[in-house]
């Protein structure tokens, strides 16, 4: 069984006096893509906005490559080799592609892959064909692209992504999907937060469902498929 990179235990975040996290405890081992999966306001984006510390945890512990991390500011957290993907996107619509790209760029990392303009265009292949291109003339699933492209230049050896398919059309997030499992194949963990379970089932190795800022199963994604009043009770609309 590979090392967890990623470890989170008795975690909990509050956004002024509203109580969100009520003391979630998740890990990723190396290498691995887990699902934090949850209906809209179930508190999955809080707990990835918590583990970068863009919201600071109210109390718990956060390890990441055996440091804690949970009192640290989010670019000293970034700069560990954390990535983190905002639903926003956040691109730099008057820059181009390749100023998008190296804005994100950081030093290489022992052990860690590491990623340059021309292995991130045979990633995202749409991206090689709009270099020049600002951000702000791309559609929303080449700006998604981009903004995975951008933090991947600061060779993270783990990625946390907030809601990848959500709003794509079914061809790119068939293409997201494919850019996720060959981030597995580099050996690179993933932290993939989705409302699509479908998208979820053909990535994912092992998920984790929130519910009111609690954790109410983790286990493989087999386990999830196998369990309809499960996926009934946490994950129907």
């Amino acid at each position: 069984m590979a090392a967890a990179m990623l470890q989170v235990n008795d975690l909990h975040a509050f956004y002024g006096r509203a109580h969100i996290l009520h003391g979630i405890s998740l890990e990723v081992r190396t290498g691995e893509v887990v699902a934090l999966l949850g209906r809209n306001g179930a508190g999955k984006s809080t707990a990835m906005k918590a583990i970068m510390g863009l919201v600071p945890p109210a109390r718990g512990e956060v390890s990441f490559a055996g440091q804690r991390i949970e009192r640290l500011p989010p670019y000293r957290i970034a700069r560990l080799g954390l990535g983190y993907v905002p639903e926003e996107r956040r691109i730099f619509t008057e820059l181009s592609v390749m100023e998008n790209l190296e804005v994100g760029r950081q030093a290489a990392r022992a052990g860690v892959p590491v990623w340059t303009e021309e292995k991130l265009f045979k990633l995202f292949p749409n991206l090689a064909r709009m270099r020049e291109r600002p951000g702000g003339r791309m559609s929303g699933g080449e700006q998604q692209m981009l903004t995975i492209a951008r933090t991947l230049m600061g060779n993270p050896s783990c990625v946390l992504l907030d809601e990848p398919s959500e709003g794509l059309a079914p061809i790119i997030v068939e293409e997201m999907g494919n850019s996720i499992r060959a981030l597995k194949g580099e050996g690179v963990s993933v932290i993939l937060c989705e409302q699509n379970l479908h998208f979820a089932l053909g990535v994912a190795d092992r998920a984790y469902i929130i519910e009111k800022g609690q954790i109410r199963f983790g286990g493989s994604m087999a386990e999830l498929a196998a369990n309809d009043s499960l996926r009934e009770q946490y994950l129907s609309v």
